[in-house]
């Protein structure tokens, strides 16, 4: 994938807003406020920082060299994917949608029912 078809995946979820967090060399992805996806811009290739639940952070990080942990965030929860090395499309996508769901699932329940259709 590169950047534009991540903030293309990325918007196409719902509910979902787009904005700089510290500078013009990043892209922040939250729902309901709440980050799930950092599409940092500023390296010598892009990178995207992933929400990933503990229990899948080795799995990720043993199956692919384009991952690791995403320098900007708490290193046990989020990953950086680099965009262009050994994951392909859907397995990014699926990592994009696994940090939006993770995300979620921290909601209030009230706010979790609106995002049922989603899963």
């Amino acid at each position: 994938m590169n950047v534009e078809e991540v903030r293309e995946y990325c918007l196409s979820l719902k509910n979902v807003t787009e904005g700089f967090p510290f500078d013009d060399d990043s892209l922040v992805f939250k729902v309901e406020n709440k980050m799930f996806l950092l599409l940092a811009l500023d390296a010598g290739e892009p990178c995207v920082a992933v929400k990933c639940s503990p229990d899948y952070v080795a799995e990720l990080r043993e199956r692919y060299e384009a991952v690791e942990p995403a320098y900007h965030f708490n290193k046990k929860y989020w990953n950086g994917i680099y965009l262009g090395r050994d994951m392909d499309d859907e397995e990014i996508k699926r990592w994009i949608f696994h940090s939006y769901r993770e995300v979620i699932a921290q909601f209030p329940k009230k706010i979790r029912e609106m995002y049922r259709d989603e899963f």
